[in-house]
C-alpha cells in the first residue's frame, strides 16, 4: 500500500508527464498519421484524380552545373508524358553549361534553355531565373524541379499531373536524398523525411503552409495573379516555401505521395552547406503567415520536455525507491517509441525510405537539439546574408 501513497509533488509530476505524452499521441495519430493515411487511400484507390494529362512545362534553374545536367536531365526530359516541355534556364553560369544545352536540344527537341544575366543587383538571381522561365513557359501546369535532382521513375509527370483538377493550383510532392556514406549523410536524410513528414500533413489536412521546389507545381495563372515574387524579391530564398505560403488555400493544393512520384536530390558533400540551407530557410520562415510553425515549435518543445521529464523522473523513482512512479514513467516512454517508430516506418515504408528503429530514437533525441542550433546560428548570423 506505501507504493501508491505519492506525495503532491510526485501527483504533479506524474500529471505533466502525461500531458506531455499526450499532446505527444495528439501529434502523431491526428496530424503525422494523415500522411500514412493518404498513402493507404491511394493505394486502395480511394482518392479522386484528374483523368487527363493536361501540357505542362517542366522549369529548372541551374548556375555551373553541366555535371548535374548532364547526368540527370535525360531523366526529366525521357518522361513517360504526351505533351511536356522544359525548360533550363541558365542563371549566371560560367561552365560549359551553354554548350551542353545546345547539343541536349539537337537531341531532344522538348528541351528548350534560356539564360539570366550575370549582373543582376538588388533581386534574388534564382527568383530572377525562374521568372524568366516562367514567362517563356508554352502551358499553364508548371512543374519545378532542379539541377541536382532526377525523378525515380519516368511516370514523375503522370502522377504530378493526376492531381490538376480544375479546383487545384499547387500540387506538393515529396523529395529525398540519395543515400550517402557518411553518418552525418544518414542523419540529414532522416531529418529531411521528418520534416517533409512535418509539412506535407498540413497540406494533406488542407492547411499547407510551404512548398519545396525540388519537386512541385502550381499554375502559370497563379504566379502572375498573385504578382510572382514581387512582394520578396530582395530576399535570396522564399522562391518556393515563402510563395507557397501567401498563395495556398484549404481548397487549392493536393499532395502526391505515390513512390513514382519522388524525386532523388544529390546529398550534400560537406554537412556545412546542409546547415546553410537550413539557416536559410529559417530566415523567410519567419514571414509565413498561419498558426502551423507555432503548432511544430510547441510539438518540438513538448517532445524535449517530455524525453528530458523522463530522465527526470526515472532518476528520481529510482533514488526515492518509488517503484510504481518507474514503472509508469517506464511504460510511457516505452509506448511512446513505440508509437513514433511504428507511424514512421510506416510512412517511411510507403516512401521508399530505410527504416529506423534504435537509430530513431537517438535521432528523435537530435531533432530538437539541432532546431536550436539552427536557430542559434540564424539568431546569430549577419541578416544581410539573406537578401541582395
Amino acid at each position: 500500500m506505501y507504493l501508491l501513497i505519492f506525495t503532491t509533488a510526485e501527483i504533479v509530476m506524474l500529471i505533466a508527464l502525461f500531458i506531455l505524452f499526450l499532446t505527444q499521441v495528439i501529434y502523431h495519430v491526428g496530424l503525422y498519421g494523415t500522411v500514412y493515411r493518404h498513402l493507404k487511400d491511394d493505394k486502395k484507390g480511394n482518392l479522386p484524380y484528374q483523368a487527363e494529362l493536361l501540357p505542362v512545362s517542366v522549369i529548372i534553374t541551374a548556375r555551373d552545373d553541366s555535371a548535374n545536367l548532364e547526368k540527370f536531365l535525360p531523366s526529366v526530359l525521357t518522361q513517360d508524358y504526351p505533351n511536356f516541355e522544359v525548360i533550363v534556364v541558365n542563371d549566371g553560369a560560367t561552365d560549359d553549361s551553354n554548350d551542353l544545352l545546345t547539343l541536349m536540344s539537337s537531341k531532344y527537341k522538348n528541351l528548350y534553355h534560356t539564360f539570366t544575366p550575370n549582373n543582376a543587383r538588388y533581386v534574388s538571381s534564382k527568383k530572377l531565373a525562374l521568372t524568366v522561365g516562367i514567362k517563356a513557359a508554352k502551358h499553364d501546369w508548371l512543374v519545378f524541379t532542379e539541377a541536382n535532382c532526377q525523378p525515380v521513375s519516368d511516370q514523375w509527370l503522370r502522377m504530378m499531373a493526376r492531381n490538376f483538377t480544375e479546383s487545384t493550383e499547387i500540387v506538393l510532392g515529396y523529395n529525398t536524398y540519395q543515400r550517402g556514406e557518411a553518418m552525418w549523410q544518414h542523419k540529414i536524410k532522416f531529418f529531411n523525411f521528418f520534416n517533409q513528414i512535418r509539412s506535407l500533413s498540413f497540406a494533406l489536412s488542407s492547411k499547407a503552409y510551404m512548398g519545396i521546389g525540388r519537386n512541385m507545381a502550381y499554375r502559370k495563372d497563379l504566379f502572375f495573379k498573385n504578382k510572382g515574387y514581387s512582394k520578396h524579391l530582395n530576399l535570396k530564398g522564399g522562391y518556393d516555401d515563402v510563395f507557397i505560403n501567401e498563395v495556398a488555400t484549404p481548397y487549392n493544393t493536393r499532395v502526391e505521395l505515390n513512390p513514382d512520384s519522388i524525386v532523388l536530390m544529390e546529398p550534400f558533400d560537406e554537412e556545412h552547406l546542409w546547415q546553410e540551407e537550413r539557416t536559410n530557410y529559417r530566415s523567410t520562415a519567419r514571414l509565413y503567415h498561419g498558426h502551423q510553425c507555432l503548432l511544430l515549435g510547441l510539438e518540438t518543445c513538448t517532445r524535449l520536455l517530455f524525453l528530458l521529464s523522463e530522465i527526470g523522473v526515472i532518476i528520481y523513482s529510482s533514488v526515492k525507491q518509488q517503484w510504481v512512479i518507474l514503472g509508469i514513467s517506464a511504460f510511457l516512454l516505452i509506448v511512446y517509441n513505440v508509437m513514433h517508430i511504428w507511424k514512421f516506418n510506416n510512412a517511411a515504408r510507403a516512401l521508399c525510405e530505410p527504416k529506423h528503429y534504435f537509430t530513431y530514437i537517438k535521432n528523435d533525441w537530435m531533432q530538437p537539439w539541432e532546431s536550436l542550433k539552427n536557430k542559434i546560428a540564424y539568431i546569430s548570423s549577419d541578416k544581410k546574408e539573406y537578401s541582395r
